[in-house]
């Protein structure tokens, strides 16, 4: 048996919800157009290798300063049903049945909130997500993280810290991403796995020998 660590957005499913949720909220009125604007540039120079991503989920946690947790809940599952449920991957679903039936300890390693990871471990039958959490006190939000940014080499802290309280060895671990910010995820574990990888990753990966697979949409 071994800690087997999935990527969520294009890894486990072929879309990033992080661009459908500010298109979302946005219609919803929950986002101006120009927060829109500034959220959808911060992604698009981050994927473009010319910033780091840290900085703009630390920006959108802050947003959420005095709102309550239980409409963001709501609000964040219906978006799910409605935009992410039928996005899987079709190799996603192999490789988790897969690692399911070897046993593995499964877990969610994504940027995404612990919100959004809510559904998708029911969607998945994954038990655990590593993943970014909000500071809340009676209900509402602070505006702050709660532990660290679950990105980039802040992925390695969390995947670390998993590992030891269950025993488990990064040496043997597998990790599957489609991100070229995962590399020093991906330089930790035993098994790192590209999946339908962004440019940068493919040509690491390839570099690497790292397996590269295609799962589909």
């Amino acid at each position: 048996m071994a800690l087997v660590l999935f990527d969520l957005d294009r890894t486990i499913l072929s879309v990033n919800s992080a661009k459908l949720w500010i298109s979302a909220e946005v219609r919803a009125g929950f986002l101006t157009r120009w927060q829109a604007i500034r959220a959808a540039a911060w992604i698009g120079t981050y994927h473009a290798g010319f910033t780091r991503l840290e900085s703009l989920l630390e920006e959108a946690i802050a947003t959420l300063e005095g709102a309550s947790e239980a409409e963001l809940v709501e609000r964040t599952e219906r978006f799910y049903a409605a935009e992410i449920a039928g996005t899987a991957r079709p190799g996603a679903l192999a490789a988790l049945a897969r690692h399911r039936e070897a046993g593995d300890t499964i877990a969610l390693l994504t940027s995404s909130s612990n919100y959004l990871c809510a559904p998708a471990l029911r969607q998945f039958g994954i038990e655990h997500a590593l993943c970014n959490r909000f500071e809340v006190v009676e209900g509402r939000f602070t505006g702050k993280g709660s532990g660290p940014i679950c990105f980039g080499p802040g992925k390695v802290i969390h995947a670390k810290a998993f590992a030891e309280a269950h025993a488990a060895d990064l040496a043997e671990a597998w990790f599957y991403t489609d991100s070229m910010s995962d590399r020093p995820m991906m330089e930790v574990v035993g098994h790192p796995v590209a999946v339908n990888p962004d440019p940068r990753l493919r040509r690491l990966a390839l570099k690497r020998g790292w397996p590269v697979e295609d799962w589909g949409r």
